[in-house]
């Protein structure tokens, strides 16, 4: 070989773009607000170029995937913005009643589970709907029939009331006299017997005994967790409550090349939180801050609870109990201290503020920290923001602050307990997504697993776009002025939750040297009726570069 054909092929070879480990080819490849692409290469974990199909078929090399799209969809991986992973995994040792309807349904469940698991010595669950019992909570009466052997502890779905049977009640040495700490009450009936139900802090008086799941345990069900993630495309995850016990948890998973998520820790933060326990975080939050999937630079506080059992704080009272109008779970001047203090040492800043009062006074917070420390790019949260005064829908942007709201928790299906409490003048402003987009602010999304009745991002998605049902409830949607468009509503389960904490600049998005962080579904959302959303399903999820999850296409086929 000459010098000279020697030289040429050398520089050929600089001037060739260099070969993909995977090529997704003639595909719909979604790459901002109703722009497309057809195919994306992937080199490593990063996505090293997108175009035609043509185009990209320059990256083709001797050891390159192919994967024949067919037209189907690409997105980015979801980004669940605000989860309870841990928790929502647990599920996986206890009786699920999420589909029992009814007390009666409740009943038949636990049993059936008890019987096949005599070896426990609690019966706990998650999952019932304030909708499914007449005075919105649930009774001795509505479960009668109920196993009294053994303790049995079940929390509703968004996990902010409780129920427990006597057999439980005794074990906690619960009475009419007990008193929870904190924020919450024991329901009484009107001869003055309790009912079982337990509201917000009032759990801990029998939720406490519950015995913990071992480290092996929690291990094993956040295994099942990441492979329930991998089939929704779940890529990201930012956790909204937790402690450093259960960070180490994903530390070890991380360790042993079996996390499959990128995972932003969040820790719980009150009125009685240990100086220290701040400080080991924040150790923490030096130590993982070259991490390439973890990452702990967030404090989550409870602010208030929720509407159904009347403990959101609300400015005025609410429709259906005209004597309260809620409460909060910490003392205000204690959480605004906190925020400070908080803010100054660099945290990102996560507050529980579901009902209108509880959102402004957290914006006040945000406000007086920032007064306080002085200005920076903060990205501080207030999540769910069920209700809110219109005269405040204009500060999320002119503090800087996100909305971090959960689409799935406005499905119409069980909002009539919820929608009773708030009343019709309020009304207007539940869920107001539109409202608080119109003002340029960014708006993200995610699921509150277990806290739901679906932790399916596409099954949020549809509850945005449409405000119905996915069989069609009600017909015009409800409080259908706040419904979004689905460019809106990908980008807030996408870029806006990398963005929130400071990650968009390599995730959340399909574009070059970005994160090959991708989801292809089995339709195109963007041709299918709306009301289809919620029956599309996710095909293939790839994470890092890898496929984790659909079928194992090899070269030239067809998904």
């Amino acid at each position: 070989m000459t010098r000279l054909l020697l030289l040429s092929l050398l520089l050929l070879a600089a001037c060739s773009p260099p070969q993909a480990d995977i090529i997704l080819l003639d595909g719909k490849v979604w790459i901002a607000r109703e722009s497309f692409a057809e195919a994306v290469a992937i080199r490593g974990n990063k996505i090293a170029a997108i175009g035609t199909s043509e185009e990209i078929k320059e990256y083709f090399g001797t050891s390159t995937r192919t994967i024949d799209l067919g037209g189907k969809l690409v997105i980015p991986g979801f980004n669940d913005a605000h989860i309870h992973f841990l928790g929502g995994s647990t599920g996986f040792l206890e009786v699920d009643i999420h589909s029992s309807v009814d007390g009666a349904g409740i009943v038949k469940t636990v049993n059936a589970f008890a019987a096949q698991h005599t070896e426990k010595p609690w019966i706990t669950g998650r999952g019932w709907q304030y909708t499914w019992f007449p005075t919105g909570l649930p009774t001795s009466e509505d479960m009668t029939g109920m196993i009294e052997d053994r303790p049995v502890y079940l929390r509703s779905y968004d996990g902010h009331s409780a129920w427990a049977n006597r057999k439980a009640l005794e074990i906690a040495g619960v009475t009419q006299a007990s008193k929870p700490t904190g924020a919450g009450q024991l329901v009484v009936d009107s001869k003055g017997v309790l009912t079982g139900a337990l509201l917000e802090d009032a759990q801990d008086l029998v939720g406490n005994l519950v015995p913990e799941a071992s480290r092996e345990e929690k291990l094993a069900v956040l295994r099942n967790g990441l492979k329930l993630a991998a089939s929704l495309g779940l890529t990201s995850l930012q956790n909204a409550s937790g402690s450093l016990e259960e960070l180490s948890l994903y530390e070890e998973l991380a360790g042993a090349n079996e996390l499959t998520v990128r995972y932003s820790a969040a820790l719980s933060v009150g009125e009685t939180t240990p100086p220290e326990t701040i400080a080991a975080y924040n150790k923490k939050r030096a130590e993982l801050a070259s991490h390439p999937l973890l990452r702990a630079d967030a404090v989550k506080f409870m602010l208030d609870g929720v509407i159904e059992s009347h403990t959101a704080a609300m400015l005025e009272p609410y429709a259906d109990m005209p004597e309260s109008s809620g409460g909060f779970q910490i003392p205000l001047e204690v959480y605004k201290r906190l925020v400070t203090d908080l803010d100054g040492q660099g945290f990102r800043i996560y507050t529980h503020g579901l009902g209108n009062r509880a959102v402004r006074e957290a914006l006040n917070a945000y406000a007086s920290a920032s007064g306080a420390n002085g200005p920076r790019d903060r990205r501080h949260r207030i999540e769910h923001i069920e209700n809110i005064h219109p005269d405040d829908i204009n500060r999320f942007v002119q503090l800087g602050v996100l909305p971090s709201m959960e689409p799935i928790h406005a499905d119409p299906g069980p909002m009539a307990v919820w929608e009773k409490a708030v009343g019709p003048e309020r009304l207007p402003w539940s869920f107001a997504w539109n409202s608080i987009l119109s003002t340029g602010a960014m708006l993200v999304f995610s699921s509150d697993w277990p806290a739901c009745i679906d932790i399916n991002p596409l099954r949020g998605i549809h509850v945005a776009v449409n405000r119905r049902t996915p069989d069609g409830f009600p017909p015009g949607g409800w409080v259908a002025a706040q419904r979004i468009t689905l460019d809106q509503a990908l980008i807030a389960y996408t870029h806006a939750g990398a963005y929130s904490s400071f990650e968009e600049d390599m995730k959340g998005q399909i574009k070059n040297g970005y994160l090959a962080d991708l989801v292809v579904l089995s339709d195109d959302l963007f041709q299918i009726d709306p009301m289809k959303i919620a029956s599309c399903k996710v095909v293939m999820t790839i994470f890092d570069g890898k496929v984790i999850y659909g079928e194992q296409a090899s070269e030239g086929s067809n998904l």
